[in-house]
């Protein structure tokens, strides 16, 4: 009760009023992240499609498939991603003196880990969308595989 009041009167004189600005600032370059990750997958699928349209080749298509699950654990095509987050280092450390923010790099790796988390959904659904159309005519293949894909992207 003897903090409850002071407490909540810091917090709405010199915290409360510069939440909006702060969120803002800092949800460029993790909404820029997220997005090289979406736009890593779409060109990986995109890829798979234009490998299988020159081969048609059943089995290439599976070890194409098989890489793209891997996609989140390949550090050398993540790498622009999460360059994309490291950016908040600059931008936090203003918090870090005005608001007393310690952690910045453990805020920087949870988002770079729900990069890699987003992108494992993104492999997986992919793997479970298209599974039962493995089999299916090699000439509606690239057809399923670029509307799996858009069905994953939404």
């Amino acid at each position: 009760a003897t903090v409850s009041e002071p407490a909540q009167k810091c917090c709405t004189e010199n915290i409360q009023p510069f939440l909006a600005s702060i969120l803002e600032e800092l949800m460029g370059p993790v909404s820029s992240g997220f997005t090289e990750v979406r736009s890593l997958f779409d060109k990986e699928v995109n890829e798979i499609i234009q490998d299988f349209q020159k081969t048609n080749d059943i089995t290439k298509l599976k070890e194409n498939v098989d890489q793209l699950m891997n996609l989140p654990f390949n550090s050398v095509k993540m790498e622009p991603c999460y360059l994309k987050v490291n950016l908040l280092q600059e931008l936090l450390q203003d918090l870090k003196s005005r608001f007393k923010v310690y952690h910045i790099d453990f805020v920087i790796q949870r988002t770079q880990n729900f990069m890699q988390e987003l992108m494992e959904n993104a492999v997986y659904t992919f793997d479970q969308l298209f599974s039962p159309s493995r089999q299916a005519d090699s000439a509606k293949v690239a057809t399923t595989i670029e509307k799996v894909k858009m069905r994953v992207l939404k």
